[in-house]
């Protein structure tokens, strides 16, 4: 199999050689690239993208394959947030979950789907648990595993597994407060799962479906379950993705446990290495509500113990605002050492508009030179290649597997043009992509993904949002509906 790709500007290179090519081609031969340059070539079988930015295959290594919860609860005070989770008293009750496993695919197919559309190559799945009767099952897995090859995307896949649950519980008088329910033998339950699957795949070698340990965020992880999850992920040189450093409360309840902060109890039970990836970690010592900004970068403990274990910070730019916080920096992370990679952790998958709340997040809090826009372009790309040691991706360039994303800029919108980078973020989204492929493969063309039907979809999935917003009702401490708990803007218009 022999083409070309061909696009107005072509992001070729990496690292310190990283530059633009205008309106040249990249030339493919064997899911390989062979080369970059301005020479046509001779073979009629030319994809041409136009006035479009070809960029290497965007990584979101902490991706949305669910029906978004952040709609809802973006919303609401810390204190009725907590109450999502659910009571005490629902957890222990062993309740099952709120969909079929039919409904759990179309969930998946959803999510899988909006990332193919938004320009999503590679990805690391995030999903949430509380619809969940525990965790996420292998089944479950291998049914995602199946849908995500049919599509073409490459994953990196595991159920996900915990031993404990954040769950609401009353205080003196009207407040609420977290705990933890726990319940060891399904967190060993889920880890051996999670095991039997990383060896199918291990065994299978699928070029596009990979495996890694998922274990849920930190606080709902025992002492004992990241000891094993740290000895079996060397024993298999998997890596691991483990939530944590994400917030305040998340941190209390770590040194209440332990007497130890998040970052300490992470090297205490032998996780913190080079196949450690952290989402978020933004409860370092650089977090101003620990005085991180009395310091230089160069001077936070923390961030040297990142780099020195060769750990990958994974941030979700957009995730982070719309709770209200910004990480301290993404250039100073940089600097230290660390590798940084790129997640979208919420819908929509959209990495371009997380650079975008990115850049500009950190230069209202931070300064005007705290952000970098090339910075996190290269952590989508090469950045999330670094982490999932896979040097082959992230970059256009000779010998690199032909992995790309492409965003038009020939919308009277975009406006006009002057670095393309520039206009894409300032001016575009995630809905400018057109297209993409994996290892050779066209996986999206012009909003059209081979085999699936978009309005049937997504019928559907509006019908099982519909359903895991009802099923909040059902773990509400406080007996609300559904419409209570999420209110609208604005009041509806009564009915006659």
């Amino acid at each position: 199999m022999e083409f070309s790709i061909r696009a107005r500007h072509i992001l070729a290179g990496s690292g310190a050689q990283r530059h633009w090519v205008r309106d040249g081609f990249v030339h493919v031969r064997d899911r390989t690239i062979v080369d970059v340059s301005h020479t046509q070539p001779s073979a009629a079988n030319v994809i041409d993208l136009g006035d479009a930015v070809l960029f290497p295959g965007l990584i979101d290594l902490d991706a949305l394959v669910d029906i978004d919860h952040l709609l809802l609860d973006s919303w609401h005070s810390p204190e009725d947030a907590l109450l999502l989770s659910g009571s005490v008293e629902h957890w222990q009750s062993r309740h099952t979950g709120v969909l079929t496993p039919t409904e759990r695919t179309t969930l998946r197919t959803f999510g899988l789907v909006q990332l193919a559309l938004h320009g999503i190559t590679s990805y690391m799945p995030i999903a949430s648990e509380v619809h969940l009767e525990w965790g996420e099952d292998a089944d479950e897995l291998r049914e995602m595993a199946r849908i995500s090859t049919q599509l073409g995307l490459r994953g990196w896949l595991g159920p996900s597994y915990r031993s404990s649950v954040v769950a609401a519980a009353p205080d003196s008088g009207c407040r609420t407060s977290r705990v933890l329910v726990d319940d060891k033998d399904l967190g060993a339950a889920g880890f051996e799962q999670a095991l039997e699957f990383a060896d199918e795949i291990i065994a299978a070698a699928d070029p596009l479906v990979n495996p890694v340990l998922l274990p849920c965020r930190i606080e709902t992880m025992s002492d004992e379950l990241l000891r094993a999850t740290a000895a079996e992920a060397e024993k298999r040189s998997l890596l691991v993705r483990l939530h944590s450093l994400q917030q305040g409360w998340e941190r209390e309840l770590i040194r209440q446990r332990s007497d130890l902060t998040p970052l300490q109890l992470i090297e205490h039970v032998g996780l913190l290495n080079e196949r450690l990836l952290i989402p978020h970690a933004l409860w370092t010592d650089r977090h101003p509500n620990l005085g991180g900004l009395e310091t230089n970068a160069a001077d936070s403990a923390d961030l040297r113990r990142l780099a020195a274990a060769g750990a990958s910070v994974i941030h979700c730019p957009l995730t982070t605002f719309r709770y209200g916080d910004v990480l301290h920096t993404l250039n100073d992370y940089n600097a230290a050492g660390i590798t940084m990679a790129m997640g979208t952790d919420s819908f929509p998958p959209d990495l371009i508009r997380g650079i975008d709340v990115g850049v500009h997040a950190a230069k209202a809090q931070y300064g005007y030179g705290s952000a970098d826009m090339a910075q996190y372009i290269n952590a989508a790309t090469t950045g999330g290649a670094a982490a999932l040691k896979r040097p082959d991706l992230g970059t256009i360039e000779p010998g690199a597997t032909a992995d790309f994303s492409a965003f038009s800029l020939d919308d009277f919108r975009d406006g006009v043009h002057d670095d393309p980078l520039h206009t894409l973020v300032l001016a575009g989204t995630g809905r400018n992509a057109v297209f993409s492929m994996v290892e050779g493969r066209t996986i999206m063309r012009d909003g059209k993904i081979p085999g699936i039907d978009l309005d049937s979809l997504k019928a559907e999935a509006q019908a099982i949002f519909e359903k895991l917003r009802e099923g909040y009702a059902v773990r509400d401490p406080r007996g609300r509906s559904a419409d209570e708990i999420f209110p609208p803007t604005f009041p509806l218009e009564p009915s006659c």
